[in-house]
């Protein structure tokens, strides 16, 4: 879910920006599909052309009015006889009239555009979704259901290199099913991604709204600190839900937290925060790595570039992932030590 997003760069510097979701809500890397494509084309009715069969001024529909007094064929305006049974003339001349094709397709509006999504790959078929995540989307009608986790398939296969195409692929999941939470989840998560960070928010507490989740929290407020909030993303630090999360959520958190505070400009603060985490944990886990980093970075902010040193080797030392760049960073603190 939520708590499982994670940055690639994970600075106390400024909103984990690129970030990718990567949790249950679209299954991680193998679900999401394309695109939905709305299912009406919103294409006018089929205006062919009118015969004009009906009764005309200039004839009866019985044979006795169209052949006249007579008792010859009436005559059209082209010199011709009318039709059998007293079909009135064409006013053409007798040529019937062109018949128009369909129209063509009008353009999309926004709105329509959105419902359709980007383009859904044949081979992503909607059964690669997380189970629990599609026994969220039971409720829905089968079709629908499946284009639903289609479109969440595609965003979760697309969120790391491509997350704008990701984000539109959740909207069109949404606007087929908005009260799925899981749904909004995702598109939140999307959203946060792409940077999309006011959507991002609303997508999130919409979901919280409907399933009570707190696991949103870290997310949330890095949200406020890139829209300039901090003091309220330090306000959803301090939410009681955040005594109950992960070793992992908790990190994630206190980055956010740490981060709030260097955007008041309160270093003291940020690094007391940062100080209070396990930095010294055995464990080689990637939100230990991230919380070393956030350290490192923090206390070179405040001018201790020694302290920095040694807490960017200390995150070298476990990062086999290379999730940051803290080799790098203690090579340049290195030089300018001398």
């Amino acid at each position: 879910m939520a708590d499982q997003r994670r940055s690639q760069r994970p600075s106390g510097d400024g909103p984990r920006r690129g970030g990718r979701p990567t949790g249950k809500s679209t299954g991680g890397k193998p679900q999401s599909g394309g695109k939905p494509t709305r299912g009406s084309d919103s294409r006018g009715a089929d205006s062919r052309g009118s015969d004009s069969r009906g009764s005309s001024s200039r004839g009866s529909s019985s044979r006795g009015a169209a052949e006249g007094r007579s008792g010859k064929p009436a005559q059209g305006r082209g010199g011709k006889p009318a039709g059998k049974g007293g079909a009135p003339q064409r006013r053409s001349g007798g040529k019937p009239p062109a018949r128009s094709g369909p129209r063509e397709q009008a353009p999309r509006t926004a709105e329509q555009a959105v419902y359709d999504g980007p383009d859904l790959p044949a081979e992503i078929t909607g059964a690669e979704l997380d189970r629990a995540v599609a026994a969220q989307l039971k409720g829905l009608p089968e079709k629908l259901a499946n284009r639903v986790a289609r479109h969440m398939v595609a965003a979760g296969m697309l969120v790391d290199d491509d997350p704008e195409t990701a984000y539109q692929h959740t909207l069109a999941a949404r606007a087929r099913a908005p009260r799925i939470a899981v749904v909004r989840e995702a598109s939140g998560e999307a959203a946060y991604a792409a940077g999309h960070y006011a959507e991002a928010l609303a997508e999130l507490r919409a979901a919280k709204r409907m399933n009570g989740a707190t696991a949103y929290l870290p997310i949330m407020a890095d949200c406020h600190r890139a829209l300039g909030k901090p003091q309220e993303a330090l306000k959803l630090a301090k939410s009681p839900g955040v005594a109950n999360f992960s070793s992992e959520a908790k990190a994630e958190m206190t980055i956010v937290e740490a981060g709030a505070r260097r955007d008041l400009g309160q270093l003291d603060a940020a690094l007391r925060t940062l100080e209070l985490a396990p930095l010294q944990s055995k464990s080689r886990a990637s939100w230990v790595v991230r919380l070393r980093y956030a350290y490192a970075d923090t206390l070179e902010a405040a001018g201790r570039d020694q302290d920095a040193l040694a807490w960017f080797h200390r995150t070298h030392a476990i990062d086999s992932d290379e999730l940051t760049d803290a080799a790098d960073r203690a090579e340049v603190l290195e030089k300018r030590l001398g």
